[in-house]
């Protein structure tokens, strides 16, 4: 009875180790469950945060690529010295055919003026030599008219 007694309390002890050893494989589950629930929670903040970072990244890449965009159409376009060098010279080219423009209007008017004179002039001659055909054809009709009619 002493070895059956015995055996149930090294039994019971047994169990007794084996419930507290189950107790603390609980504790230590426990434990490991929040590490791991901690280790999660922080694992979508690194996700989080390096979502934004990838989106900044490409916000980034997609302005750098702009800026590259740009700087090859500006660089297809001569600098602003060279640019306001272009201007003056076009400024004094104008203001050179305008001299030169002023001069042949001028120079048309002349010429206006000229042939308006010398169309006064044609018609001017062209009268007087009408005048002069009329003032013929008087004389002979006058002296026609004298040869038909001798004086008594």
């Amino acid at each position: 009875m002493l070895s059956t007694l015995s055996q149930c309390e090294f039994s019971m002890g047994k169990t007794l180790l084996v419930y507290d050893m189950n107790l603390r494989e609980m504790e230590n589950y426990e434990k490991i469950y929040k590490e791991i629930e901690c280790s999660i929670a922080g694992a979508h903040e690194k996700i989080a945060e390096c979502k934004k970072q990838i989106l900044q990244a490409k916000r980034i890449r997609k302005n750098r690529q702009e800026y590259d965009a740009l700087a090859k159409v500006i660089q297809h376009h001569p600098d602003r010295h060279e640019t306001l060098k272009e201007l003056e010279a076009l400024g004094k080219e104008l203001e050179h055919l305008s001299h030169i423009k002023e001069s042949v209007e001028d120079k048309l008017e002349l010429r206006r003026k000229q042939f308006h004179v010398l169309l006064s002039t044609i018609h001017e001659l062209q009268q007087t030599l009408e005048n002069d055909d009329k003032l013929s054809e008087v004389e002979e009709a006058q002296e026609s008219t004298m040869e038909a009619d001798p004086k008594p």
